[in-house]
């Protein structure tokens, strides 16, 4: 949790008020509040995922602590689509916000399977709203209007109060054959802006990308010409919650006489709750990785989980060679039918090397369009500009240089107002000009096992340290008076090995330790503390002068008492 504080954020009932604290100056973990009335709508509750960087953490989320201080002023939250960044926190944090959940079918499926994971069957109450349904939650008055986006059923949330009228837009895009789910309501977009809109929260990912992102039937076309000109097994791997793209998939796998394998658990689950909620219905069904062996190479279709190489995922451990059903071989072909994320780059590269050396051919979207993104580019964004024309538009889902960009091309299509604000920034809508007029403590949790730590906590702190620098335990036997009664045990798992100019440097640590300890009067020799931080310090200067290493240091000191 974040460090212990009391913030008080005064505002007027009579002001609406917008406060990220996930989802601002960064692609993923969409945590926003509302403010009005006294009362706070919270909108999506997602999560990012660890790299390099947070070693032994596969999952991040904000810091809820602001909202959880004013749980009873929650009045609920609302979830746009079902995408991870967006509801994958829901299972982690809310048995500390206790508040009503709402949410469309398909997202309420893939919600309600996460809270059951979790143990929180029965506890937290989902309220599912139709498409395009109005509803009320506290002082807010909401209503869904639906776009087009990478799984189903994305929407965007209007927020309406006496101050004015807010459209969150999600993630978005405008597909104009989508595959799955309905277009974007283009009436409903023009019918609000005739209405009068305030402010615009928008999506930012693709504000540098010239241009509109593309459709999912593009990607359909190619993937046909492709796959058909294969023999043999054809692997396709892409987001699991892509239900769009498993959609295109099955349909190619279809025109091929190939059978479609699905391999992950996480695309089997998705893909349940798909067709729970009345999608993939006119496809046969998948084939289990049990089954697969059923099925001839050149009639395989495989649908994998992995394309940002994480390291746990079915192609992963295909290309591995330590799948216990499941083998590509020479001949075949896996085709990535995604984007890179940065940060992801080198544990893709690492995955195509891997299926290199197994003979497998690979296909990018470098190579053919194989993907399109379910992120508006600039032509798209314009369009929505003309059609809601807000008085204050405010980028968010997005790095800084995106976020930046959006303001930017906002500015060009005559918004007045374009705040670019972080997490923790709280920005006043109205009434008056809009202004930042005030910034809380925000951070990030980590999922680290099953607990639930801060990311900036002593323990994630010391074991980023100890990726980079190593650590040293150094156990040290002294007598009443401070003497060393036996020589000094270093263990440096990371720096200190088994080499022969290893040993050489142990030998020379241990002597700056003694020669430390040497040094210290004999009222110092009999404070532990003194001692503690004598050997710590020389232990710490010793390898920062021969390694270049900071290591985290710890002593173990044994003080030996006279019997008398």
């Amino acid at each position: 949790m974040a460090d212990s504080y009391d913030v008080e954020i005064s505002w007027r009932d009579d002001e609406l008020i917008f406060l990220p604290l996930g989802g601002a100056g960064e692609i993923g973990m969409n945590l926003n509040l509302y403010g009005y009335g006294g009362r706070w709508l919270m909108i999506d509750c997602g999560v990012t995922f660890g790299d390099a960087t947070t070693p032994g953490v596969d999952v991040m989320m904000p810091d809820p602590d602001f909202i959880v201080r004013r749980a009873d002023q929650l009045a609920g939250l609302v979830l746009t689509h079902g995408h991870e960044d967006h509801i994958g926190a829901v299972a982690y944090l809310w048995p500390q916000l206790r508040c009503p959940l709402f949410a469309t079918p398909f997202t309420a499926a893939l919600l309600q399977r996460k809270l059951a994971e979790a143990g929180l069957d029965g506890q937290a109450k989902i309220t599912e709203i139709p498409m395009s349904g109005r509803f009320d939650v506290g002082p807010f008055d909401l209503e869904l209007i639906t776009l087009t986006h990478s799984i189903p059923e994305p929407s965007a949330v209007v927020v309406r109060t006496a101050v004015g009228t807010v459209l969150h837009t999600g993630d978005w895009k405008l597909d104009p054959d989508p595959l799955i789910g309905d277009k974007a309501d283009e009436k409903a977009l023009r019918r609000l802006g005739e209405e009068g809109v305030l402010a615009m929260i928008g999506d930012s990912t693709n504000a540098l990308v010239e241009g509109d992102s593309g459709s999912e039937a593009e990607v359909r076309e190619n993937l046909l010409k492709l796959v058909g000109g294969y023999e043999n097994r054809v692997a396709v791997t892409c987001f699991a919650s892509n239900i769009a793209r498993v959609q295109t998939i099955a349909e190619v796998a279809a025109a091929h006489d190939r059978s479609v394998i699905l391999v992950g658990r996480s695309l089997w689950r998705i893909t349940e709750a798909a067709r729970e909620t009345g999608y993939l219905a006119n496809l046969p069904a998948f084939v289990t990785e049990y089954d697969a062996g059923y099925v001839p190479r050149d009639r395989q279709l495989l649908i994998c989980t992995g394309s940002q190489g994480e390291p746990r995922s079915a192609l992963a451990r295909i290309a591995r060679g330590d799948h216990p059903r499941m083998a590509l071989e020479k001949g075949d072909v896996a085709i990535f039918s995604s984007r890179i994320i940065p940060g992801n780059e080198k544990s893709i590269g690492n995955l195509h090397n891997q299926l290199l050396n197994l003979g497998v051919e690979l296909v990018t979207d470098q190579d053919h369009r194989v993907h399109v993104s379910g992120h508006p580019a600039r032509d798209e964004l314009i369009s929505m500009y003309q059609w809601i024309r807000p008085k204050i538009a405010v980028p968010v889902h997005g790095e800084a240089r995106h976020m930046l960009g959006h303001a930017e091309l906002a500015q060009a299509c005559q918004v007045p107002h374009t705040p670019v604000i972080g997490n923790g920034d709280v920005l006043k809508l109205g009434p008056g000009e809009p202004e930042i007029v005030g910034q809380v403590l925000h951070g990030r949790l980590a999922l680290d096992g099953t607990r639930l730590v801060s990311l900036s906590g002593e323990g994630i702190r010391r074991r980023q340290r100890m990726l980079w620098h190593g650590s040293a335990v150094l156990s040290l036997v002294v007598d009443g008076d401070g003497e060393v009664v036996a020589d000094p045990q270093l263990s440096a798992p990371g720096l200190l090995g088994n080499g022969n100019g290893d040993a050489e440097m142990l030998e020379d640590v241990i002597a700056d330790v003694c020669d430390a300890i040497d040094a210290l009067s004999a009222k110092s020799l009999r404070d532990d503390v003194t001692i503690k931080d004598t050997v710590q310090r020389a232990v710490r200067r010793f390898f920062r002068v021969e390694m270049g290493k900071k290591p985290t240091v710890n002593v173990h000191l044994v003080r030996l008492q006279d019997a008398g």
